[in-house]
């Protein structure tokens, strides 16, 4: 017990020395504010850049189409696939130092920024795995749809934007919430371009006063409320989208027809149900049968 009494103040006291400020980008509250804004704006880049490949990666070729049509319908599935492959296939620290260190070493090409270089990495690994669940959110929708879109006139275009993608959307966004819950913590990676996100902090902290595990828990809780608070966002936003679990039907609509308050207009003929032709001919049906000749 008393070493965890030892543990919490030794927490308190590098908090109390390094916790810096979240508006000017120091300590452990500008690294919190660092990984977060990178999280966010690469998961909105990544999801842009996975909604465009998993809708040109369904892009519909039948055999019957123009040979130009089929040869770019096939040339967009092996790029992005290729695309896909690569960015899913290998970790994102190494995406990082070959995206930000290969661009200056084969063409004399300086990144702007290191923001900049964080943002592309993350919202490209990202897009890569969004490429996927797109593409398996949009083949999950019942191709009745699709069909019935088509019926009516509407394009391609047309039916991905108008039908398919509004449901989709809908089916992927768990799926959109796990890879921003992954972005917030594999951005840790990104010190070894230099940026300066939550655990670049502790490493400099660490180098400071060599308080390693003090300094990893409060890194530890740091990162588990970052995670909690983005889950219990996501699952306000699932609610938000799936709407009301009860639904009463319109009684008030001119149109509605209930049952006992539609009246058959009398138009004055035997086949009327209000005539008395009518009535007199149903009462001698369920008393004797219809007849062979009424069949």
């Amino acid at each position: 017990m008393e070493r965890f009494i030892e543990l919490g103040q030794e927490m308190a006291l590098l908090w109390d020395n390094y916790k810096g400020s979240f508006f000017l980008g120091s300590g452990y509250l500008g690294g919190i504010r660092n990984t977060l804004v990178l999280a966010v704006v690469a998961t909105l880049i990544g999801c842009i850049i996975g909604f465009a490949c998993g809708v040109l990666n369904t892009i519909p070729c039948a055999k019957n189409d123009p040979p130009v049509k089929r040869f770019l319908v096939k040339l967009i599935r092996v790029i992005v696939r290729v695309y896909v492959e690569v960015f899913r296939g290998t970790p994102m620290v190494l995406q990082a130092v070959f995206i930000y260190y290969g661009l200056p070493y084969f063409w004399d090409v300086q990144w702007p920024s290191v923001w900049a270089a964080a943002i592309v990495v993350v919202s490209i690994n990202t897009g890569a795995y969004m490429a996927e669940s797109v593409r398996g959110g949009i083949i999950s929708i019942d191709p009745g749809q699709t069909e019935g879109a088509k019926a009516i006139g509407m394009t391609h275009v047309q039916t991905m934007t108008n039908v398919i993608l509004p449901q989709a959307i809908r089916n992927i966004l768990p799926q959109i919430g796990n890879n921003f819950i992954i972005n917030i913590k594999d951005t840790s990676v990104m010190f070894v371009i230099t940026f300066a996100e939550f655990f670049a902090f502790h490493r400099y902290i660490v180098g400071v006063n060599n308080m390693y595990f003090p300094s990893a828990a409060i890194e530890m809780i740091g990162y588990l409320t970052m995670t909690l608070i983005a889950s219990i966002l996501l699952r306000w936003m699932e609610r938000r989208m799936d709407g009301s679990s009860n639904y009463e039907l319109v009684q008030d609509d001119a149109l509605t027809m209930t049952a006992g308050t539609y009246n058959f207009p009398n138009k004055g003929t035997p086949f009327d149900e209000r005539s008395k032709e009518y009535r007199e001919r149903k009462r001698q049906e369920l008393k004797h049968g219809r007849s062979r000749g009424d069949r």
